[in-house]
């Protein structure tokens, strides 16, 4: 049977497990407000009762507390976690696709490129139609030109710092995640030396929960916990847990005590990616040496959507197929061509390539001093494009040399990321202005100034080291290839030799012509160009009102007169005199001219290809950084041209009506299917779209995280209603095993000082 006192020692159970569950509930009061505290609760159960070998069994030996365990539910964590990674994710691309857009923005209080633009394209123009001749109105609008190109060297300013600021805070969040990697490999220690020894150590599980909200911010995580077994003995329960923490897609961590640590290492001049980068960026490593996957797709968090800013070019890395492997400079330097498909690889105006960088030739790195670009033709005359690398030849950067295994294999430059980044927004500025600065200078060189000189060009672009500008000569410019087959480009070169030999050659015959022969018949047939536009349209009134005198019809036409109709008589008077001129020539010299441009043109084409080196002087060296006007224009605005015909008058503006359609006419210029005037319309399309969607999937999975978080906090949080009922209940039941111990304390003094037992 038990012992006397048996029930004292049941009640002094029940005083102990309600004394416990007081201290528990008095501590889940004080952490109310706790930042990621979890709830806690007594587990108690009746303690193993005794057999007494009696008719009623065993007795009951009062109450265990076996643990004081945290409410916290494991799922709701995990799925906060993987929902706090798109958190951290969007809320960067909110922030810096707002910062975008603002530099974008253009407004009465921001002027930007539409204002600018069309100041230039559209007022500037207009004036210097109306006074072709004078000196102040070239002026002003090689000042509004000027403006415009301030306008692209202060955004890719902008764009420049917002790179250097993402890339800073990218070597920031590595920090942190270093530092957050380091307590919870401490925690983990911590919690297995309290553990292993029986305990539960619930404050410090929750502080290392905590640090993982903090840190499934950043990147995302991947947690697991493994019973540590005893192997002499397996089913020996050893209360160690082996912890581990996983990120960007299954890179370890941590893993129990110990952590890996990451570095950021700023990359060498020499090892950009894309020509608009700035110098610096990080790549990130583990602390042993091996590469930190950046872009690896299942990565997320805070860490992805700053990569995703700051490298992100619309999946437009540079990719192509080895086709050939060679030697150049007396085979000291290896080189590799590369057979590419893309249209942005094989538009110069469209290619943001480093002029050296790394190559990943069939899986392997080697680094490369600079490339030059290729245009061949098949045996039907289609183009091919290419690129040919030179790597460098310094054994330490390239260890091994290239063999032909290569051959067959694919290449690329960087890592194809699909986001519009940083980098795409670059290269949607400098493919605009390349190609609306060929096409403007082209009409501008193709005419003369007032003075009959030849025009020059309005945009060039500075040296990166010196005051020198870029020349952009004609053999350099590979927009007259691309996209055109052998035949075509034979035209536009022939085109080309008609031009210069006009301008050489035929024009002085013309104008004998002109200034002999056809005066007379000229001044016969055509008289004044206006006059003679005025004169049909007083006629056409005159039919219109009979009553309407000669003057009357004469006064009205004048007035009702456009500009347009003007050119227009004047330019049908010039064609005339043009084919009169014609006419004069004998068919002899005609068929010589057409001889001698065909072989011109052969000539150039003999070696059946057409290359550009990058570092030659063409319009693929112009971006929006270095975007200016020539500095000849620059000083002496009247060498602005504003007719194609040198004998013209002065006050001829035919050239001048084409820069205008240049701006609104696609046949001129077309850049992404539009006009080169809407060239805002589609970078802000890009940028707004961006910007809206970061914002609507942070505020969407920001309210998941609520969601979530509530969910989570209903089960693991303190319900401070709940804790005063619970503190009554323990009080009460506290209460209620001291007055069983006094009760018991009553029996036993009359049991043994009044009995004498």
């Amino acid at each position: 049977m038990p012992s006397t006192f048996f029930g004292l020692n049941i009640a002094y159970t029940g005083l102990l497990a309600a004394n416990a569950a007081q201290n528990t509930t008095a501590n889940n009061i004080a952490n109310a407000e706790t930042l990621g505290y979890s709830r806690q609760r007594v587990n108690q159960q009746a303690a193993n009762a005794l057999r007494v070998f009696q008719t009623y069994g065993c007795a009951g030996a009062g109450v265990e507390t076996l643990a004081i365990e945290q409410i916290r539910d494991e799922f709701y964590d995990f799925r906060y976690w993987n929902n706090n990674t798109k958190v951290g994710e969007y809320s960067q691309k909110q922030y810096y696709m707002t910062m975008i857009e603002d530099y974008f923005d253009d407004s009465a209080l921001s002027p930007g490129f539409k204002t600018i633009f069309d100041q230039m394209m559209i007022g500037g123009l207009e004036e210097l139609m109306k006074n072709p001749s004078l000196a102040t109105t070239k002026s002003q609008f090689v000042g509004l030109a000027s403006s415009l190109a301030t306008y692209f060297n202060n955004l890719a300013g902008n764009m420049e710092k917002l790179q250097k600021d993402v890339n800073q805070e990218i070597k920031l969040k590595v920090d942190e995640l270093n530092t957050v990697a380091a307590e919870i490999a401490t925690l983990n220690k911590q919690i297995n030396t309290i553990e292993l020894a029986g305990g539960r150590a619930n404050e410090l599980r929750d502080r290392r929960a905590l640090l993982i909200d903090q840190l499934s911010q950043i990147v995302d995580v991947e947690v697991s916990e493994i019973p540590v077994q005893d192997t002499n003995n397996p089913d020996r329960i050893t209360g160690a847990n082996r912890f581990m923490i996983k990120i960007a897609g299954g890179q370890v961590l941590v893993d129990g005590n110990e952590y890996n640590r990451l570095k950021c290492v700023a990359r060498e001049s020499y090892e950009k990616v894309h020509q608009t980068d700035v110098d610096g960026l990080y790549d990130v490593y583990w602390e042993n040496g091996q590469k930190f996957s950046l872009y690896n797709a299942s990565m997320g968090g805070a860490l992805r959507g700053l990569i995703e800013l700051r490298d992100g070019n619309n999946n437009e890395n540079f990719n192509g197929l080895i086709t050939d492997v060679g030697t150049a400079n007396n085979g000291a330097n290896d080189t590799v061509t590369i057979k590419v498909g893309k249209a942005y690889l094989q538009d110069l105006n469209k290619l943001n390539l480093a002029s050296k960088g790394i190559i990943n030739l069939g899986n392997q790195e080697f680094y490369y001093d600079s490339w030059e670009y290729t245009i061949s033709y098949d045996d039907n005359g289609d183009p091919v494009y290419s690129y040919t690398f030179t790597l460098s030849s310094d054994h330490e950067l390239n260890p091994r040399r290239l063999t032909n295994d290569r051959v067959g294999k694919m290449a690329n430059v960087g890592t194809a990321l699909d986001y519009q980044g940083i980098p795409y927004y670059m290269s949607q500025m400098n493919e605009w202005l390349r190609t609306f600065s060929q096409k403007l200078n082209d009409i501008l060189t193709s005419g003369f100034t007032n003075d009959g000189s030849q025009g020059i060009p309005l945009f060039s672009a500075n040296h990166a080291t010196d005051n020198e500008q870029f020349d952009f000569p004609d053999e350099l410019r590979y927009d007259w290839y691309y996209g055109k087959t052998r035949d075509e480009v034979k035209e536009v070169l022939k085109q080309k030799y008609y031009d210069q030999y006009y301008n050489d050659q035929y024009l002085t015959f013309y104008e004998q012509i002109y200034n002999t022969d056809y005066t007379n018949d000229y001044n016969a047939n055509y008289k004044d160009p206006e006059q003679a536009a005025i004169d049909a349209l007083a006629a056409q009134l005159k039919k219109q009102d009979a009553s309407l005198s000669d003057t009357d019809a004469e006064t009205k036409a004048k007035e009702q007169l456009t500009a347009e109709a003007k050119q227009a008589a004047d330019q049908a008077a010039c064609d005339a005199i043009a084919a009169k001129a014609a006419e004069k020539m004998d068919d002899t010299v005609l068929a010589q001219i057409d001889a001698d441009a065909d072989a011109a043109a052969e000539a150039e084409l003999s070696s059946g290809v057409f290359t550009v080196k990058s570092n030659d002087d063409s319009y693929f060296r112009m971006t929006a950084m270095n975007f200016a006007i020539l500095a000849a224009m620059d000083l002496d605005p009247s060498r602005l041209a504003n007719r194609y015909i040198k004998g013209d008058g002065v006050e001829q503006n035919d050239l001048l009506e084409d820069l205008r359609r240049l701006a609104t006419d696609k046949t001129k210029m077309s850049f992404r299917g539009c006009s080169a005037s809407e060239f805002l319309q589609c970078v802000l399309a890009d940028v707004a779209l961006n910007a809206q969607r970061a914002e609507i999937f942070y505020k969407n999975y920001t309210d998941i995280s609520g969601t979530i978080d509530i969910r989570r906090m209903s089960i693991s949080g303190v319900d401070e209603d709940e804790e005063a009922v619970n503190l009554v209940k323990y009080q009460h039941g506290y209460n209620l095993a001291c007055q069983m111990i006094q009760t018991l304390s009553e029996m036993y003094d009359r049991l043994i000082l009044q009995t004498g037992v």
